[in-house]
């Protein structure tokens, strides 16, 4: 460890004594505790917040009985994997804790949940952690700097290795193969070559990993500085055949604007240039929708008899597909709302032709898009991907025109929340209807008016009501 490097790390913990207050306690009961992990790994790179990951001897039990009185919060949701959490309040601000007993874990052939085994030492868990930047420890309150895997030479040469056999790690949790294409997304880092060998034939074990836990890998990656170069190792090591095939699916489809160019590219360079338009941090919904919004076109690719390649509504089976595929996945029932929604409306603005917009086609629009208008804006742009500087730049300029065009219409009624000029209890009050499908079927009517022409006065809307009512026979 450099000087640099020791000067740095210690001047961390010296600013953060919850990491001394808390190790004293364990040091006073006879027990050894450390910095470890992430923890370290982000010390190191500078990047550590207020999150902090420990080790110890002292089983769960011992551990509860140390930090209560002491914390300002313990939960014990994770003890049975032999972890403890703890919410420490400072004037430098509330630190969340996890300390976890010596362990080693490992999968069965046929399990979805690890088998938890405690160990005796630090060395005995170190070795057991999924990557070498990961298994270095920082003993307290001595400050000794633990490290048998050299995970410090990897973190300078930026490159993922495992302390024991890829084999070997990926065997006691496979979903460290997610993790790999993790990291390498958020600290752009390469995996070694038998880490990639390993992941690529072993690929498969990755099934017997819940849906949630693999969701969550999946999000973190997502939502990582660096997604493609992860998305990329998911790919290519075959990972995504078993979670995400859809993405794998695309690399043969030919593009219907760039034939040189597969759906598989053209999506992640979509997915890049919607987190370049991303304004208030990274957006799940906004990236996977990104990600997901071409996944209908190899269901729905015909060869034109002119030669050309089409795929007619590959939105709406994309956001079948997609609604499927994060059911599968565990995502909650709104997140598969908006991201499907997205898929399916993405196309929407290329089928007004050279941004002849009328009042009626802007509220459709929005109305259509609801919520999700301002994901739809950097989605609709970010699916713009050709090398035609001229195409480009005519197809932004049409956008532009819409944007202005919804603006300028918000000025003169309200878009955000179209509504008839009726509502449901006076649609019934006048009608004399009870609730039912006719209600419905009235109030679609209305709001089908106003979409059309615009806000109406009562009167008129009562009107065109009775009008519509008495066609109804």
């Amino acid at each position: 460890m450099s000087e640099a490097q020791t000067l740095g790390l210690q001047e961390l913990l010296r600013v953060s004594p919850v990491a001394d207050e808390v190790a004293g306690r364990f040091q006073a009961a006879g027990h050894r505790l450390a910095l470890v992990g992430g923890s370290v790994r982000d010390a190191l790179l500078g990047r550590l917040g207020n999150d902090l990951d420990f080790t110890t001897d002292a089983r769960p039990q011992q551990v509860l009985k140390l930090v209560k009185g002491w914390a300002d919060a313990v939960w014990d949701v994770g003890i049975a994997f032999g972890t403890v959490g703890a919410r420490k309040d400072t004037p430098e601000g509330s630190f969340l804790i996890e300390i976890t007993t010596y362990r080693s874990e490992a999968y069965d052939r046929t399990s979805r949940k690890p088998e938890v085994t405690y160990g005796a030492s630090i060395e005995e868990d170190l070795v057991r952690r999924d990557f070498t930047v990961n298994a270095m420890a920082v003993d307290l309150p001595g400050r000794g700097f633990v490290d048998p895997h050299h995970g410090l030479d990897d973190l300078e040469r930026r490159v993922l290795r495992t302390p024991a056999t890829p084999e070997e790690s990926f065997s006691d949790d496979p979903l460290r193969m997610m993790r790999a294409a993790r990291f390498a997304a958020q600290l752009d880092f390469t995996p070694a070559p038998e880490v990639v060998a390993a992941m690529t034939a072993m690929a498969e074990r990755i099934t017997i990993v819940s849906a949630e836990r693999v969701q969550a890998e999946l999000n973190k990656l997502l939502l990582s500085d660096h997604p493609v170069k992860g998305l990329r190792l998911l790919v290519d090591t075959g990972l995504a055949d078993h979670v995400l095939p859809e993405l794998p699916a695309l690399r043969l489809e030919s593009d219907e604007h760039h034939r040189h160019k597969d759906v598989y590219e053209h999506s992640l360079t979509v997915l890049e240039q919607a987190i370049a338009l991303e304004q208030e941090g990274p957006d799940l919904v906004l990236r996977l929708a990104a990600l997901l919004h071409d996944i209908g076109k190899p269901r729905t690719r015909r060869f034109e008899s002119d030669g050309r390649v089409s795929f007619h509504h590959h939105e709406m089976v994309g956001a079948k597909m997609t609604r499927k595929r994060m059911r599968d996945l565990k995502y909650s029932k709104d997140l598969i709302e908006d991201v499907s929604r997205l898929v399916e409306l993405h196309l929407r603005f290329h089928g007004y032709g050279g941004g002849e917009w009328t009042d009626s086609a802007v509220r459709r629009y929005v109305n259509d898009a609801g919520p999700l208008l301002e994901r739809l804006h950097k989605l609709t742009r970010s699916d713009c991907t050709t090398r035609n500087r001229k195409k480009a730049a005519a197809l932004s300029r049409t956008y532009d025109g819409l944007e202005d065009r919804i603006a300028e219409l918000k000025e003169r009624e309200e878009l955000d929340a179209v509504r008839p000029a009726l509502d449901g209890n006076q649609i019934m009050e006048l009608l004399g209807l009870k609730p039912g499908p006719q209600v419905g079927k009235a109030y679609k009517h209305m709001l089908e008016l106003r979409l059309e022409h615009g806000p109406m006065e009562h009167e008129e809307a009562v009107a065109a009501l009775r009008a519509w009512w008495a066609a109804q026979g």
